[in-house]
C-alpha cells in the first residue's frame, strides 16, 4: 500500500546500508550528495539533507543505542518527478513518533535536551511518519513534495 503520495510509476529507488555508528553519517551525506543535481530543487535538497541527517542520527542514538555497531541501518531514496521520499529502517524498539510529537511544545526551546529534531523534521517535510514493519524493523518516512506550498522553505519556529 502506498500511503506517501508518490505514485509507484515514474520513480527511481536508491538504497544504502550502513552500520550503527555516528561515523557513518559522513557516508550517508556523501551518498545523498550524489542526488544534488538529480532534479531536486536546491532548497528542498538542503532541507531533505538536514532531515536525513537528523533521522539517521536519531536511529543511531536512540533506536540502536543498545545494539551492536554492526547492526545495519538501511536507507532508501525514492525519487520521482513530483517529490522524494527518504526511508530509514532501524531495528530498535517501537516508538510512537506522533504521540511524542504531540507532547512537544509548538515552538522549539533551544535549551531543551530533546525533541527538537522531530520538530525540525516535521517542519521540513510534507509528511513524516515512523511505523513498525512486519519484519520487526521500524521505518522513518521523510516525504517531500516539490510543489507543496505549505512546506516550501517555511521557517522553523
Amino acid at each position: 500500500m502506498n500511503t506517501s503520495g508518490i505514485p509507484p510509476a515514474n520513480h527511481q529507488t536508491f538504497p544504502l546500508r550502513v552500520g550503527t555508528t555516528l561515523d557513518a553519517l559522513s557516508q550517508v551525506l556523501t551518498w545523498f550528495e550524489a542526488f544534488r543535481n538529480a532534479g531536486i530543487p536546491e532548497p528542498i535538497w538542503m532541507e531533505c539533507r538536514l532531515a536525513l541527517a537528523e533521522g539517521f542520527t536519531n536511529a543511531v542514538r536512540h533506536a540502536h543505542q543498545a545494539l551492536p555497531e554492526t547492526t545495519p541501518i538501511d536507507i532508501e531514496l525514492v525519487l520521482a518527478p513530483q517529490g522524494l521520499e527518504l526511508r530509514i529502517w532501524d531495528q530498535g524498539q517501537e516508538f510512537d513518533l506522533e504521540g511524542f510529537a504531540q507532547q512537544l511544545p509548538a515552538k522549539m526551546d533551544t535549551d531543551s535536551e530533546g525533541g527538537r529534531g522531530i520538530l525540525l523534521m516535521k517542519a521540513l517535510t510534507s509528511r513524516l511518519s515512523y511505523t513498525r514493519q512486519a519484519d520487526g524493523r521500524n521505518c522513518l518516512l521523510i516525504s517531500k513534495r516539490f510543489n507543496d506550498p505549505s512546506h516550501l522553505s517555511k521557517p522553523v519556529s
